[in-house]
């Protein structure tokens, strides 16, 4: 088709963008959910993520499958599920406070967990507990940008635990990322032993693999150094060319001999403390799980008392009626 001597497609023959819809309560949002959205995006052009507050939206309250018109219209599509991770799995590991969950292969824990990987129902559930995920090359793969430090990018280091990766974290890296015209953003991930010294209690919550991944698929991250040293030392600094080293205004805890951690950078005057603009932390979280259980126990014992209450007062009356009788 000719229009002022141009040739124009025809609507028809336009190819129409792939609009991809997926819903979910996306609550304590972690790598297993990234990994969903990434796939999810994959099927098409344009992503629309819908967030609501029940995790539980297969079936409506008389048993109906909610995707059943899409099921039947053939534009259903199922991303695969990432082993190992889970928020009711998170969940668990703050309540039970045991550290069964941090990869240390030397342990007999780590060792319990792996020899029970993948068998099925009658060991572990397939898609809870921290038995059932193995950190793989592809894995990391699928969440990095590749993507190497370019001639005049601002090379930023950052360290931390950054565990149960949230908004907080998220608003510290976009703060930091904002710094330079062109950011180049590492983050150190300690490994859960030394997360574990300074933290203490069982944190973290999440261990360094699961970790990796869940800081990975953040925009603002270029690379993630597994396993960094809890002091920022000057070879550090040189192998990667950092120029400037930022931390957020949360607490800095101590090294192992007393030492300040950011000694290094602090004295070549390329430290930055950085305030996110949000005051979330992990510990929130964790303390809001804690509480939440709390309530429902709370709940349930004045709940049970009222029952057993009621239960009195039947048992009363059949023994008024049974004497009213004799």
């Amino acid at each position: 088709m000719m229009k002022n001597g141009h040739h124009v497609i025809s609507p028809e023959k336009r190819r129409r963008a792939v609009r991809v819809w997926c819903d979910g309560c996306y609550d304590m949002v972690h790598y297993g959910h990234s990994n969903q959205l990434r796939q999810a995006k994959a099927m098409g052009d344009y992503l629309i993520v819908g967030v609501h507050t029940d995790d539980d939206i297969t079936l409506t309250v008389d048993g109906k499958d909610t995707y059943e018109e899409v099921k039947r219209s053939g534009r259903y599509r199922e991303c695969k599920r990432t082993q190992g991770v889970s928020t009711t799995d998170l969940v668990g590991r703050m309540l039970l406070m045991t550290k069964a969950h941090h990869s240390n292969m030397g342990s007999s824990d780590y060792q319990q967990h792996t020899d029970n990987f993948g068998r099925g129902p009658k060991g572990h559930s397939p898609w809870t507990g921290v038995s059932q995920f193995l950190q793989t090359s592809q894995k990391i793969i699928q969440f990095a940008s590749g993507q190497e430090p370019q001639p005049g990018d601002t090379i930023i280091y950052v360290a931390g635990a950054f565990d149960l990766f949230h908004i907080g974290h998220v608003d510290f890296l976009d703060a930091v990322s904002q710094l330079s015209e062109k950011p180049y953003v590492i983050v150190g991930l300690h490994f859960d032993q030394e997360v574990n010294r300074y933290k203490g209690k069982n944190y973290p919550i999440m261990n360094i693999h699961e970790r990796t991944l869940s800081v990975l698929a953040c925009r603002y991250v270029s690379e993630v150094v597994i396993g960094a040293p809890y002091a920022v030392t000057k070879d550090l600094l040189d192998h990667f060319k950092v120029d400037l080293v930022c931390h957020g205004e949360t607490e800095v805890f101590l090294d192992r001999d007393g030492s300040d951690p950011y000694a290094v950078p602090r004295n070549m005057g390329i430290l930055r403390t950085v305030d996110s603009g949000n005051s979330l932390t992990t510990d929130n979280i964790v303390q809001r799980i804690i509480k939440n259980r709390l309530l429902f126990e709370a709940r349930n014992q004045k709940k049970e008392a009222k029952e057993m209450a009621v239960i009195q007062a039947m048992k009363r009356q059949e023994e008024e009626r049974a004497q009213a009788v004799l």
